[in-house]
């Protein structure tokens, strides 16, 4: 990455709400911060950037997409001042049209589902010599872009962190935490990390938390499915199967609904590349998944307390931040005196009448699992 990236820095703030609550050093990461709202501008803005030094100032950029991802190659699109069309399924919101209207971006509205519209936008591509299929999540080139933040992250902390969380969809985000931690010397390689082991001391690795919803987590069914882990393949839901990646060896889950409304995290099954890192790294991560409630809850706290609206695949980082014992259940050895970093992701898909709503939602004991183990948590 250059001087001439399409991203500013965002800023990494300290979360007095969130540090007294969790007896911590609570940091936010504010990536809803970036023109398209969300974290994904890093990393497509980058791969858009490639794309036009590729093929000249003709490139096409199309993406099949009716969310953040759509959002962002938009905006970067309109920078760059290239050619974008964004292929959108049926029953797309008003308010995400009109952002593209804005940004300059054609759209064509097609297929009741994503497979559909995936392939007409396959179809467009092959058409055009300089059209270029833009990946919502699934590259080394974005996750390269997104790595950034980490890169920002380690200038901007007084010290290295106890542990990152952040929510994974399709995996790009996790991707480019931990590009970005391999990067700044955060992911130390297995030597550090048996050292560490054999003298019974923290692992010098920063670990990483990952979150999602129950009807949305092909992530943690993937890594569930591969050797070592906890064997989710005896029980799998009737919605979920198992496939194997030939590329990487890796078994991965294939989710043929998607019962969460937390749709930014809606990916049938996630990056095969990042379920291999995930599984080679040396440091922890560890793998939850929550109830929508639990991150619709989040949402309209964290709304409260710093002000900021921010989408429910955002909300699910941010239990973490706001259940102690949802955290000290994936990190049961933090120190008091921890310092946490938590990446809001932010997103567009979010609206005061959803925060109406999602204000309704009742406290109650909620269960979320932690690496194949249930945990009862109260709010």
């Amino acid at each position: 990455m250059s001087s001439t990236n399409l991203w500013s820095e965002t800023p990494l703030i300290r979360s007095s709400h969130i540090s007294d609550l969790l007896n911590c050093s609570a940091y936010l990461k504010l990536e809803n911060l970036h023109p398209s709202q969300s974290f994904k501008y890093r990393g497509l803005s980058h791969f858009a950037q490639h794309a036009l030094a590729a093929h000249g100032p003709s490139v096409h950029l199309i993406i099949a997409s009716g969310g953040n991802a759509a959002l962002a190659v938009a905006c970067a699109a309109q920078v760059l001042g290239v050619r974008c069309t964004v292929f959108i399924t049926e029953g797309a919101s008003a308010a995400i049209l009109a952002f593209l209207e804005k940004q300059g971006a054609e759209v064509v509205i097609t297929g009741k589902y994503y497979t559909n519209t995936l392939a007409s936008a396959e179809e467009a591509v092959r058409a055009e010599e300089d059209a270029v299929m833009v990946p919502a999540y699934d590259d080394p080139v974005v996750w390269d872009g997104h790595s950034s933040m980490i890169t920002e992250i380690h200038a901007q902390l007084p010290r290295k962190p106890d542990a990152i969380v952040c929510s994974v969809g399709g995996g790009g985000l996790l991707g480019g935490v931990l590009v970005g931690c391999a990067n700044v010397g955060w992911d130390d390689g297995m030597a550090a990390f048996l050292l560490a082991r054999q003298q019974h001391a923290h692992p010098p690795a920063v670990p990483v938390v990952t979150l999602e919803t129950h009807g949305s987590n092909c992530f943690y069914q993937s890594v569930g499915l591969n050797p070592g882990k906890w064997n989710v393949a005896a029980h799998l839901p009737p919605h979920v199967e198992a496939l194997h990646d030939p590329k990487t060896g890796v078994a991965l889950a294939l989710l043929s609904a998607l019962p969460s409304r937390a749709t930014s995290l809606g990916a049938s099954s996630p990056a095969a590349g990042i379920v291999r890192l995930a599984l080679d790294r040396a440091g922890e991560i560890r793998c939850l998944c929550i109830p929508d409630e639990m991150a619709m809850q989040a949402v309209c706290k964290f709304a409260e307390d710093h002000k900021t609206l921010v989408e429910l695949a955002c909300g699910v980082t941010l239990a973490a931040a706001y259940s102690p014992s949802l955290l000290r259940a994936a990190l049961p050895s933090l120190p008091p005196d921890a310092l946490v970093v938590f990446v809001v992701c932010g997103g567009f898909k979010i609206s005061l009448a959803e925060i109406a709503e999602y204000s309704t939602v009742p406290s109650s004991k909620w269960e979320a699992v932690c690496d194949g183990e249930t945990v009862t948590i109260e709010t």
